[in-house]
């Protein structure tokens, strides 16, 4: 169902779209607050806890109807089964790097998202892309040959990250609006049910599980693991209903901002002269990016303003 476009719903939806976005950027503290937990026991009560909070909110919201119609559609049903092999990728690589000090490669990663997104969007979609982005695509490159080639490493979790989210968000917009948010993440999470299970009875077997054996406190944050999983996509998805996908595409760098600072700033992460190079060029391929994305927003709204839309017939 769409939603009416006026100054408050758009006023909602970017403040939607910022809450996710702000939760998203604070997940790196969060994950760190579960130490001594280890990054697979993390990611495994993560599944778990995640579908156990979407039935919740199904049953609550009365939406076991839109599971029903999903389940009756094979097809769609394996989009989604696709989808949580790809999420869980991307949460399992995210939390690695989290708790083994690599915050700062995390946000690399999400900085250079959006733009890879639009590069997967023009291989895999065929989508026609403008001046800028291609420069902006150039310059992501150069930055990742950079660090490549001055700090001496390949960037695995950012790369990691990048591939991840990037086909994730290609599989969901292959699925579109036919999935809701609470049901999409219902069913990702139930297909990686096997996955985290048995990754739990490996750490259960090697590194001991910490879960119920540390504190209080910490059994808590293990169980809201799922609550911190949904509740971001959730005001996500409440936020793309009422706003256009330029502002979207501005306030997602809220998070690898947050993540860089995170590392920084609070961890105290090594930020060599090297690496500052590679972000300075990234952060200029996000410039050219924003600088596109403002242009594209304004020729459509001087396209409108020019051509509004015909009244309805009588």
């Amino acid at each position: 169902m769409s939603i009416e476009s006026t100054p408050r719903t758009r006023a909602a939806g970017a403040a939607y779209a910022a809450g996710a976005y702000l939760l998203w950027g604070f997940l790196p503290l969060y994950f760190l607050l579960l130490v001594p937990a280890g990054p697979w026991e993390v990611v495994g009560a993560r599944v778990l806890f995640s579908l156990v909070f979407c039935v919740l909110l199904l049953t609550v919201m009365r939406g076991w109807r839109r599971i029903l119609a999903i389940i009756r559609q094979p097809r769609l049903l394996a989009w989604t089964a696709l989808a949580g092999v790809l999420i869980y990728g991307n949460w399992q690589v995210f939390v690695i790097g989290t708790l083994s000090g690599n915050v700062i490669e995390t946000s690399l990663g999400y900085f250079i998202n959006p733009i890879a997104t639009v590069l997967l969007g023009v291989f895999v979609l065929h989508e026609r892309i403008r001046r800028l982005q291609w420069i902006a695509i150039g310059v992501a490159v150069v930055a990742v040959l950079v660090i490549i080639v001055a700090y001496g490493s390949i960037p695995w979790i950012a790369l990691g990250l990048t591939a991840s989210f990037g086909l994730y968000g290609l599989v969901k917009k292959k699925i579109g609006p036919a999935v809701d948010a609470v049901s999409g993440l219902t069913l990702e999470s139930f297909w990686l049910i096997p996955v985290a299970v048995v990754q739990l009875i490996i750490v259960a077997q090697t590194t001991g599980i910490t879960f119920g054996t540390v504190s209080v406190w910490h059994t808590v944050l293990m169980l809201f693991a799922g609550v911190a999983t949904a509740v971001p996509l959730l005001l996500f998805a409440a936020g793309t209903r009422r706003i256009n996908l330029a502002v979207i595409g501005m306030i997602q760098f809220i998070t690898p901002i947050m993540q860089f600072l995170t590392g920084v700033l609070l961890l105290h992460e090594p930020m060599p002269a090297e690496r500052w190079i590679g972000f300075i060029i990234v952060w200029i391929a996000v410039g050219i990016f924003i600088v596109d994305l403002l242009l594209a927003a304004r020729s459509s709204r001087s396209l409108a303003h020019r051509y509004p839309p015909a009244p309805p017939a009588p």
